[in-house]
């Protein structure tokens, strides 16, 4: 029969590519649909370029879903040290940026044309620039495109997201989801530089390209690393982290701790007699600027510390301690590095990534909701995922 395979991929980024060359592995004949005309995009621009590929602490804590639990399955029979034997039998040279984040010494390309050779050794057959038209289901499933139409036993759902859209991101995953039945985790931007509200604009255009060590705290959720002011609002690693806590983007509220490795209170206390500005007492441990602008809205910098009662030093501390950051909106899926939410992990089975109501239909990667942290983890969630799927062939 022309056009018939063991296994239809569509998408051709890391879970889908991953899907396909264990598929392969184990003997099926493997088609993967891409509608872009480059495979792995996702990979190629991660890590500047260097692509993030996984991280060295990967576990279930690492990723956000409705059912935590759901992605241990898949974690566990496809770890990190897995993708790791595979990098290094390529002899692809790595290192440890921070926090366990492993990145290429050379580029992205370097996995992306490793996962080319493993298709090529596996026959993985691919067709680039074809787009989707609609799926269907009766003996086999069947695929319409623009290339002709194609049946497979079973198909993979691979295409990722909503998040950076120039790059081919579309709804498709989920469309191809409801079709089957199968529910919907409302979807939002994640990893994701926010704004603040206009009122709150020009202090940050103000304070724009400052970076500090800080602590970024939502309700019970808090992030160590870097944050970034922006002239819209705030990045860096520790926002992009927080962002995906957020229950909504309108009206949140977040605390920042601009000097998490001191005691301010301590300090001001042990200094009571410190004849400096209290502005040039904290220049020492912030950036000038930062400090000048906090200035400009409270004239208690200018004063010594020996001149400032214990109430106000309190409360100065706090302020550097829990400053207090409204957020009104994200950047949104243009600047999301992936999307929270997607097809409902109830709906699918933690072993397999199969749909329990559809048999033969699978769901890997971003398009499912689960979401990794920034650093690694969604592109283990990506292999993790798309190796059990394809590992569930008989």
């Amino acid at each position: 029969m022309p056009g018939k395979y063991d296994v239809i991929i569509i998408g051709a980024g890391a879970a889908g590519l991953m899907a396909a060359i264990r598929s392969g592995q184990k003997g099926k004949r493997v088609l993967v649909v891409e509608h872009t005309n480059k495979i792995g995009e996702k990979i190629r621009i991660s890590g500047g370029g260097r692509c993030n590929f996984t991280n060295l602490y990967t576990s279930n804590h690492n990723f956000i879903s409705q059912n935590p639990h759901f992605v241990k399955s898949a974690l566990s029979q496809y770890t990190q040290h897995d993708f790791i034997s595979l990098v290094e039998s390529y002899k692809i040279a790595y290192h440890e940026k921070t926090l366990g984040q492993l990145f290429c010494d050379g580029s992205s390309s370097q996995i992306i044309n490793m996962f080319i050779d493993l298709c090529t050794k596996y026959q993985v057959d691919i067709k680039l620039s074809c787009n989707v038209k609609d799926v269907f289901k009766n003996d086999y499933f069947k695929i319409e495109s623009d290339q002709g139409d194609f049946i497979g036993d079973t198909l993979v759902i691979a295409t990722g997201g909503l998040s950076i859209p120039k790059i081919g991101a579309s709804d498709f995953g989920y469309r191809v989801a409801k079709k089957f039945g199968l529910n919907i985790v409302s979807t939002k931007p994640a990893l994701v530089p926010l704004i603040v509200p206009d009122e709150q604009k020009k202090l940050f255009n103000e304070l724009r390209g400052i970076s500090n060590h800080s602590i970024v705290t939502y309700k019970d959720t808090s992030f160590t690393e870097n944050i970034l002011f922006t002239h819209k609002g705030l990045s860096g690693p520790a926002i992009l982290q927080i962002s995906s806590y957020l229950n909504k983007f309108d009206d949140e509220k977040i605390s920042i701790n601009l000097l998490p490795n001191l005691n301010l209170e301590n300090m001001f206390a042990a200094d009571k007699n410190n004849k400096q500005t209290l502005a040039n007492y904290l220049k020492v441990y912030l950036t000038n600027r930062l400090v000048d602008n906090f200035s400009l809205g409270n004239s208690d910098f200018n004063r010594t510390i020996t001149d400032l009662t214990k109430e106000k030093l309190s409360y100065i501390a706090k302020f550097i301690h829990t400053f207090q950051v409204p957020i009104s909106d994200s950047e949104g899926y243009l600047k999301a590095e992936v999307t929270s939410g997607g097809v409902d992990t109830r709906e699918l089975s933690s072993k397999t990534m199969e749909s329990i109501k559809a048999p033969g239909l699978f769901f890997v990667g971003e398009v499912v909701d689960v979401t990794g942290w920034l650093g690694g983890y969604n592109f283990q969630w990506a292999w993790s995922s798309g190796f059990v799927a394809g590992n569930s062939f008989k």
